[in-house]
């Protein structure tokens, strides 16, 4: 009930006053016992509501009282944070005014160590500015060492040269050497020295190259100036022309092989590493035609290289031939027109021409041009095993000949007055009309020769020595050595015959400085007996037939008429062909007279002096007086010792020539 009369009496407003009682009108006493009752409940009542409302009132001050105290806990709460914020805070300001103690003393360290860092830049600062500036010095003053153009690199190669050469006995000669020249004694140049002063060994050069796929592609060129036009003189402006040393190309793959093409070294010539253009070992001579013995050639060529990994290469190669002629007397027809200049010769054989003007041969070349009938074929295996290089190589040439059976015959039997016995020769003409030259049954004659040679070279006493040794010998391969010995000569019946020759050179370069070269070489040259003909063996030898002619003359008022006359004379079973014993060397050793009136016309008396062998020995230096970025300048001083000693022919006469040559040289070469 107190419940219900406390909910009930909390439904009554809080603020409500008090209501009194209206009046009641009076009521019998057991209402008025009744109404007391009430009124004391009502009362109690009323006194529960005060209470209630007094209670409420009470937890309306506690709810009040307690969300103060719940808002001075927050305050108190917010304070503790704002005071424990203010306490990290005040820690944290404490640990990093310690650290910052701690940092300003390593800032000062580290300030210090910064200006000394900085002192040390600027120095090094200063030496950088000074390096590029002297490296900028440099690149202006030395340039690339290739130029680039549209993806090639271009070198350019070469040198100028001033040198000089005296010769005890005069050879006619500049710079190069005719060795196979040297004067006899019996030849009048023998007895005079000769001085020459040339520019015409400078050289200029050009490489090329660029990478194409999986090749290397190159091209080389190079030039002298040892062409000699039909103008070139010594009088006044020493006009010599331009003459091709090398002119190929080359396309080097990267497993080995390489293919080249062009004029460049023979494949015979030696090698410093593989096989590989560029690197042929050429002997330090001054003089352009080397040294006798050695082994070149710079004729076309197509070349096939296959590369072993830098230890062995093989290679075979197609090169432009050419063939030399030597000995004499071989079988001709001469005839001879009285009165005037023409002289007509006939022979029974020819392999080569003169120089077409329109095919741009040189058409003043005596010797002519070979009518090839098949390249020479050559074959080389290179082997490099770490220490030193060794070569062998072969040569195959074919030399083809046109033979006349009937261009050597003749008869007396028809001449104007015919001796009581006429003589007549045929030789093996099988025509009708066998005395008269004609070119009836002529054929080609071929011969093949070749020959083989070897290289060996090694460095010796921690490569300050370099020690060489190479040959070749074979059947007409004389125009491989230096010194031109002569391929074939001519037999009686106008076939070929190759002469066997045979060639050597060893080498000692000294290395005592790297500005500092000495060389020694010593070379030979030796050419095989090849004369047909021995008056005790008739018809050994050749033939010769002179016909001399005398126009007729007309009849005049004071002489009668003269006919024309034919007389033919025959000299058969001659000597002839290369080194002949029976050779004329008569004229070797005895001076003659000059064969001129000009002035320039040497004498020189019969003399066959077909040579069996040459030698030559020859000691050299350079001194490379500066080598860097510029260039390199360097002169040298050459000595040679040449003999060239000819067959013995008739009467045991043997002859002999000597000569003593002094080079100089000075040179700049392009970096």
């Amino acid at each position: 009930m107190f419940l219900v009369s406390g909910i009930a009496f909390a439904d009554t407003p809080k603020n409500a006053d008090a209501q009194p009682a209206k009046a009641q009108p009076a009521k019998p006493k057991a209402a008025k016992k009744a109404e007391k009752a009430d009124a004391a409940i009502s009362a109690q009542l009323e006194e529960r509501r005060q209470t209630l409302q007094s209670q409420q009132e009470q937890l309306q001050l506690l709810k009040e009282e307690l969300a103060k105290r719940d808002r001075q806990i927050d305050e108190a709460r917010e304070a503790a944070a704002t005071a424990n914020a203010r306490a990290a805070e005040a820690s944290t300001k404490a640990t990093e005014a310690v650290n910052t103690t701690a940092e300003v003393r390593s800032t000062a360290v580290s300030l210090n160590s910064t200006v000394n860092s900085l002192k040390a830049s600027n120095e090094a600062l200063k030496t950088t500015v000074a390096t590029e500036q002297a490296e900028a010095k440099k690149a202006e003053e030395t340039g690339p060492t290739t130029i680039k153009y549209k993806g090639l690199n271009i070198t350019p190669v070469g040198f100028l040269a001033a040198e000089t050469v005296f010769r005890t006995r005069a050879t006619g000669g500049d710079i190069p050497t005719a060795m196979s020249a040297i004067p006899y004694p019996g030849n009048a140049l023998s007895k005079v020295t000769e001085n020459s002063f040339s520019g015409r060994q400078s050289r200029i050069g050009l490489l090329v190259d660029t990478k194409v796929g999986n090749a290397k592609v190159s091209g080389y060129y190079e030039a002298d100036f040892f062409g000699a036009g039909t103008t070139s003189n010594n009088r006044q402006t020493n006009s010599y022309v331009l003459r091709q040393r090398q002119a190929w190309l080359q396309a080097a793959f990267d497993n080995g092989f390489s293919v080249t093409g062009g004029q460049m070294w023979t494949l015979a010539t030696e090698t410093r590493k593989g096989i590989q253009n560029r690197l042929e070992v050429l002997p330090m001579t001054i003089d352009v035609n080397y040294t006798v013995g050695f082994t070149y050639a710079r004729a076309y060529g197509f070349r096939v290289v296959k590369d072993f990994g830098g230890k062995l290469a093989l290679a075979v190669s197609v090169e432009g031939p050419q063939a030399t002629i030597g000995g004499r007397g071989f079988s001709s027809v001469s005839t001879t027109t009285v009165g005037t200049a023409t002289v007509a010769a006939t022979g029974n054989t020819f392999i080569n021409s003169p120089g077409a003007g329109g095919g741009l041969y040189n058409a003043f070349d005596a010797a002519g041009y070979t009518v090839n009938k098949a390249p020479d074929f050559l074959f080389k295996a290179a082997l490099d095993p770490g220490w030193g290089h060794y070569e062998v190589f072969g040569i195959v040439s074919t030399f083809r000949n046109r033979v006349y059976p009937c261009g050597v015959v003749g008869t007396n039997a028809t001449d104007t007055t015919p001796p009581a016995t006429t003589t007549s020769f045929t030789g093996n003409c099988a025509s009708a009309t066998p005395t008269v030259v004609s070119s009836f049954g002529a054929f080609n004659d071929t011969r093949t020769g070749g020959g083989g040679g070897a290289v060996i070279r090694v460095p010796l006493f921690a490569k300050k020595l370099d020690f060489g040794v190479k040959g070749l010998a074979g059947d007409g391969v004389g125009r491989f050595g230096a010194a031109q010995l002569s391929d074939l000569t001519f037999r009686p019946d106008g076939t070929a015959a190759l002469i066997r020759t045979a060639h050597g050179l060893g080498t000692l370069e000294f290395h005592p400085h790297p500005k500092l070269d000495i060389y020694f070489n010593y070379g030979a040259e030796y050419a095989w007996r090849a004369g047909y003909g021995n008056t005790a063996v008739p018809g050994s030898g050749y033939n010769l037939i002179t016909v001399t002619k005398t126009p007729a003359v007309p009849a005049t008022a004071t002489s009668p008429a003269i006919p024309a006359t034919t007389t033919t004379t025959f000299k058969l079973n001659q000597i002839g062909g290369y080194g002949s014993p029976f050779a004329n060397n008569s004229g070797c050793r005895v001076e003659a007279a000059p064969s001129g009136s000009t002035g320039s016309a040497p004498g020189s008396g019969t003399c066959a002096g077909d040579i069996r062998v040459i030698q030559e020995g020859t000691l050299g230096f350079w001194h490379k007086m500066y080598q860097g970025p510029k260039g390199g300048v360097r002169w040298g001083i050459q000595y040679s010792y040449i003999t060239r000693s000819g067959w013995s022919g008739a009467g045991g006469i043997q002859p002999k020539a000597v000569d003593n040559m002094v080079f100089t040289s000075f040179r700049y070469f392009l970096p």
